[in-house]
């Protein structure tokens, strides 16, 4: 195919695409079904984690909770069995790719295959950059970051074997658009948008399509992780909310989920303005954090997640 046959390929593509969405706004795509699904959630002891098992369970699937905190996870699991459900527990540091390894192979033993795979478990200080310890950014990356590239390495083999599968990764709208006093938050919340999306295109040129991906990027939730959230407009979202709506949108198939709907076409048009005016009018909108970093020190704080 020559060069002029393949461009009026692509724009025929592109119309193809525009009357498919304007289509789809009509006739929303059907909900895929998670019964019988081993659905692994990490983080899930408290906040967003807690509900996306809980309404899984709902669903039908079956869950593997992992958190630090026992008696958090332990919890989720009661709930979870209290309502019909199936769960299962362990206490996992996903800071350390020991961990995950260990607690891996104990999933594989007594559960079996993981279907999706949510990886929502984070951590978040708030504080100025030079103000923030070392072990303290190295910590957030190791949680927000890293661990997603241990998890994936763990239970993709296995969707890979059976071209089947779901990956849903919670970022942030820090991870769309940084913001002051969440540096380090920022950089690895952006870090792990671009590895879905990257990952999303390999499987794409492996033949992979049966694997899906879904990046959701939440605004600020009221998880107690972000002590002062700004905004001069909305609301602080509630992890039920978020977690409603991620699922909705990882069972449509949907690449990226941003909480609230609305906040999709603020990004799209933003991208049209200059820098400087996107700056300005972020301030104006009150979007950020006040500094938070020496309350950040509480132990109850480990593995719970905020945007």
């Amino acid at each position: 195919m020559n060069t002029f046959l393949e461009l009026i390929y692509l724009l025929f593509f592109l119309l193809y695409c525009y009357l498919e969405s304007i289509f789809r706004l009509v006739v929303p795509v059907k909900r895929k079904s998670v019964k019988g699904k081993i659905i692994l959630v990490t983080g899930a002891g408290h906040g967003i984690g807690k509900e996306f098992a809980l309404e899984f369970s709902r669903l039908g699937g079956i869950l593997v909770l992992w958190d630090i905190n026992k008696a958090n996870n332990d919890a989720t699991a009661d709930e979870i069995r209290e309502g019909g459900g199936t769960a299962y527990t362990y206490v996992c540091d996903v800071s350390k790719v020991d961990d995950i390894k260990r607690v891996s192979d104990q999933v594989y033993r007594d559960v079996g295959n993981v279907d999706i795979l949510v990886n929502n478990a984070g951590i978040l200080h708030g504080g100025e950059l030079l103000k923030i310890k070392e072990e303290d950014i190295r910590r957030t990356f190791d949680i927000n970051t890293m661990a997603h590239f241990w998890t994936l390495r763990e239970f993709l083999p296995s969707m890979l074997e059976r071209n089947e599968g779901h990956i849903i990764t919670v970022a942030s709208m820090a991870g769309k658009s940084g913001s002051a006093y969440l540096v380090d938050y920022s950089a690895s919340k952006f870090a792990v948008f671009g590895m879905t999306e990257a990952l999303s295109e390999e499987l794409h040129h492996l033949h992979k399509d049966g694997i899906k991906t879904t990046t959701v990027c939440p605004m600020f939730v009221d998880t107690g992780l972000t002590k002062y959230p700004q905004g001069r407009f909305g609301k602080i979202l509630s992890p039920k909310e978020v977690a409603l709506e991620a699922i909705d949108g990882a069972l449509k198939d949907h690449v990226v989920v941003m909480v609230p709907r609305s906040i999709q076409v603020s990004v799209i048009i933003g991208q049209l303005f200059p820098y400087r005016f996107r700056r300005t009018l972020k301030e104006f909108m009150g979007f950020g954090i006040l500094p938070q970093y020496e309350s950040s020190k509480s132990p109850d704080n480990k593995h719970t997640r905020d945007n």
